[in-house]
């Protein structure tokens, strides 16, 4: 728009004759080159597009993953599709002794981050890394001892603990009724259909036994 203005003024200039009038004019074109002169240059639109996408988008959540475990490593499998192209500064993990968390910047204008706090065991900060492969990340936790890890946290371990408990009883009779109930909580109608006739029967057989024989 300004150099729109200052083309118009210097079109003025060639026509105009007085000495008034001309003085106003170059004042006036003087100022526009300031002004232009002043004004950022616009950026390549490569580049604007890219910082607009890296701060526009939204942030996922990652939820699914995989994992296994050598004798001196935890590995967590990452799925992502086409974090291979992205650049290396943008797959970014940090590591703490007991916790790591993963930011992934600008993929297909999305971010995407997971966060695994209260890992079972402690790791070693600076022995853990991040690989990126063909449509995968890998997150390298390297353990400060060559042991076993049951589970990646301490909460997947309590939750296990508390469900191995419920079944841990004393009475089987009452272990076997627990393993019944969440067989019935999670089964179908007709696994449903078939404890509850199993119960029937079994309450009927139990009523039968305790009748005495004399009457």
């Amino acid at each position: 728009q300004l150099q729109k203005d200052l083309e118009e003024v210097k079109e003025l200039l060639t026509s105009a004759t007085r000495k008034r009038v001309r003085d106003v004019l170059v004042a006036e074109k003087q100022k526009l080159e300031l002004e232009i002169k002043n004004q950022p240059l616009p950026k390549p639109k490569d580049v604007a597009e890219e910082e607009k996408s890296s701060l526009g988008g939204y942030t996922v959540k990652i939820n699914n993953y995989g994992w296994d475990q050598s004798d001196k490593f935890v590995k967590i499998y990452i799925s992502l599709n086409g974090v291979q192209k992205l650049p290396a500064e943008n797959v970014q993990v940090n590591f703490t002794e007991r916790s790591f968390d993963l930011l992934v910047k600008n993929l297909n204008g999305k971010n995407y981050t997971m966060t695994f706090n209260n890992l079972l065991k402690p790791i070693s900060v600076e022995g853990s890394s991040r690989k990126i492969k063909t449509d995968m990340i890998l997150v390298m936790c390297k353990k400060k001892r060559e042991e076993k890890w049951d589970c990646l946290t301490q909460v997947e371990k309590e939750s296990k603990e508390k469900e191995k408990a419920a079944y841990d009883t004393t009475d089987p009779s009452e272990g076997l009724m627990n393993i019944l109930k969440k067989m019935y909580a999670e089964g179908d109608d007709e696994m449903k259909r078939t404890i509850n006739k199993a119960w029937v029967e079994s309450r009927e057989k139990q009523y039968k036994g305790d009748i005495p024989m004399d009457i």
